[in-house]
């Protein structure tokens, strides 16, 4: 490796808030979960099977408490959101459908009270005394963002074409043929511009609390013309927010748990050639040439990239199973200024 990883906890300076004096404290890890922390593939869904994984997910953040990092969670919830529309749309003849940033904020509660329980119990387990709370986030997003133009992210259930025809011409939705499976509803992935709750969100982790936030990208908001805020039919990438939420507590790695140990170059292709570590000058060559696929490593490697800009000192891309060995030894991917 290069040097900048080590078996210990580097200690870093920082200064009080309140009274200025310079302090050595742990460095600081935010974690991106995906969503096989969660639900993995093929399982059905069962609150019993979310819970469980959600559980063996924490035992991992735990061993990162216990070599001394702080840390803060956030989270996908793309299977779970995707399950509360499918259940409206069942159910639409007897309860008012919710619309999509409604949704949203039900999968943030719902996931994050799985987290916010499974990692108290770890850490009661272990004799450690912190405290864990979940932040129901909403993310500021501009109504004249281009994505608004070009609806890309597909979310809900599938439809037939005629169904799909009759929500163009009701709802005013585009619905498009999703890879010859059926039809399904494009909604606007926007960039996210501010966290809402961000300062709290600071202050909260200053003070040793694990925060989870930001999950799913946060609810989409924008402001209206009174200053008002309102909630908007759109999907913020999470991987994207996670950028944003590092930043504003001070994270020192962003550490993003996906389903492949590392990131690569032809991934699936018979040349396919795994990235132990690479600069951000060679990550964007790499986003130029298009290695990335859009949807999948492509907003992960970006997130690295705007994390490592607002200030971050290393991105770490791996797998959930990689967690501990990603920080201590750089197993995985690792993206550096």
């Amino acid at each position: 490796m290069s040097g900048y990883l080590t078996r210990n906890v580097r200690k870093k300076k920082q200064n009080c808030h309140d009274c200025g004096t310079v302090m050595n404290v742990a460095e600081k890890i935010l974690i991106a979960l995906g969503g096989n922390a969660i639900l993995k593939h093929r399982e059905e869904g069962t609150a019993e099977e979310q819970l469980e994984n959600v559980r063996a997910t924490c035992s991992h953040m735990v061993e990162l408490i216990k070599l001394g990092y702080d840390i803060a969670i956030t989270h996908g919830n793309g299977p779970q959101v995707g399950d509360i529309l499918l259940a409206y749309d069942i159910a639409k003849t007897t309860l008012p459908p919710m619309p999509l940033d409604v949704c949203g904020a039900q999968s943030q509660g719902m996931i994050g009270y799985m987290l916010q329980q499974s990692l108290k119990n770890e850490l009661n387990g272990e004799g450690i005394i912190k405290p864990v709370i979940t932040v129901l986030t909403q993310c500021l997003v501009d109504r004249d963002d281009p994505a608004f133009r070009s609806p890309s992210k597909p979310i809900g259930p599938f439809y037939t074409a005629m169904e799909a025809g009759r929500l163009r011409q009701e709802k005013g939705w585009t619905v498009e043929n999703d890879s010859g499976r059926g039809y399904r509803r494009l909604v606007p992935s926007p960039d996210p511009v501010r966290i809402v709750e961000g300062e709290a969100i600071r202050k909260l982790s200053d003070e040793g609390t694990i925060v989870i936030a930001c999950g799913g990208g946060g609810v989409p908001v924008s402001a209206t013309g009174s200053g008002d805020i309102e909630g908007v039919e759109a999907v913020i990438d999470k991987d994207h927010v996670a950028a944003l939420y590092a930043a504003i507590i001070g994270a020192d790695i962003l550490l993003i748990l996906t389903d492949v140990h590392k990131v690569a170059l032809n991934y699936g292709r018979v040349n396919q050639s795994d990235i132990d570590e690479m600069d951000c000058k060679t990550a964007r060559t790499y986003l130029a040439q298009g290695h990335f696929l859009p949807g999948s490593m492509q907003p992960k490697v970006e997130s690295a990239l705007r994390f490592i800009a607002n200030g971050g000192k290393r991105a770490i891309i791996t797998s959930l199973e990689n967690a501990v060995s990603g920080v201590v030894r750089g197993e995985g991917t690792v993206i550096y200024r």
